[in-house]
């Protein structure tokens, strides 16, 4: 779980490095004690701050009195395929009826702005889902999402916040989660007293579709961030799935070019069921931390500097990185590292890295 930036500068790894850390180093108390030397080497100009124990004991009692559970991957009530994603939340805030959460689950989203037939068609196609079993993921925003939930609230349904537990947004569905949390749950990554701001809702989009064996979109203009959502989806290797609509009205758009794209074109529950029941008999495997990564690897000045000189604004793909710079993955991925704890590398989807 990402934690509140206290002070002057706070060394904030997020998930994917969290990751690579404890791979990395073997341990996280290894982690932690090289965390400030490697933003140093990476580029920061003002040493970092590690959070105390005493920071992580207020953050445990405070969820703890909202009823908050703080969950690593593979413990009961964190998403069996969420924590199979390589960012998957090292710690993920979980609410509600744990079990639930355990369940396959089928996400639905779509437009904030949805016509009468878009909500409709998501409540008839939440319903008879949950009514076949499955859980139904969504975001707990207004149109599309809203309406998956109501109509799945008996059947179990889960809603992937983009703020803290305590910032719920739309601030006007404070309800409708308090009736999801009875049968159902609620995760977030963010801690408590995190106000949602625009660049973490697609951050939020890949637990929802990481979360399920399939994403659903209903309507979707152009741009939308549903469709943010399917390609995440088709990143994660997830079914992305899409309803016809009039080419007359722009809500389709997004979900007709989705079609186009190689989208499964669905017009009942039964589409999606038929889709991933394959799926379903899949055994489900968490990645372990590899024993055998190097500890404490030190990569050479002229390495690092001609690491950093291939990276710039534009994204690069991380095999193409490795390849040019011809050295090994090994001290490419720590010079990554390093880049990201300074606060100078950014992670997109497929692999991609550019300079901040």
């Amino acid at each position: 779980m990402n934690n509140k930036v206290c002070g002057v500068c706070a060394i904030i790894p997020g998930p994917h490095t969290f990751r690579s850390l404890i791979n990395h180093f073997g341990s996280a108390r290894s982690a932690l004690e090289r965390l400030p030397d490697l933003a140093r080497r990476g580029g920061a100009d003002r040493p970092g701050r590690i959070y105390s124990e005493e920071d992580a004991r207020a953050e445990l009692a405070a969820s703890r009195k909202l009823g908050v559970s703080l969950l690593a991957p593979g413990e009961a009530g964190y998403p069996p395929r969420l924590a199979m994603l390589d960012d998957a939340p090292p710690l993920l805030g979980v609410r509600g009826a744990l079990g639930t959460l355990m369940r396959p689950m089928i996400a639905i989203v779509g437009s904030r702005n949805a016509s009468g037939a878009g909500l409709k068609f998501a409540g008839t196609l939440a319903r008879d889902l949950s009514d076949a079993g499955f859980v139904i993921a969504s975001g707990l925003a207004r149109g599309i999402d809203q309406a998956a939930h109501r109509t799945s609230i008996a059947g179990g349904t889960m809603a992937v916040l983009a703020g803290g537990h305590d910032k719920i947004y739309p601030p006007e569905h404070v309800d409708l989660l308090a009736a999801i949390l009875a049968s159902g749950g609620a995760i977030s990554e963010m801690p408590l007293g995190h106000v949602p701001r625009a660049r973490d809702f697609p951050r939020r989009n890949r637990l929802i579709s990481g979360a399920a064996l399939g994403v659903v979109v209903v309507e979707a203009a152009h741009r939308s961030g549903s469709l943010i959502t399917a390609r995440i989806a088709a990143e994660q290797g997830r079914e992305v799935f899409a309803v016809p609509g009039s080419p007359l009205d722009p809500r389709a758009a997004g979900t007709n070019d989705l079609i186009k794209q190689g989208a499964t074109l669905i017009t009942e529950a039964t589409d999606v069921i038929q889709a991933v029941e394959p799926i379903m008999g899949r055994p489900i495997e968490l990645r372990e931390p590899d024993e055998n990564a190097p500890i404490n690897f030190e990569p050479e000045a002229g390495d690092r500097a001609r690491i950093v000189g291939l990276l710039g604004p534009t994204p690069l793909l991380l095999d193409d990185l490795i390849r040019m710079a011809g050295t090994s993955p090994a001290i490419v991925r720590t010079v990554l590292l390093e880049l990201e704890l300074a606060g100078r590398l950014e992670r997109h989807g497929g692999g991609l890295v550019s300079l901040i």
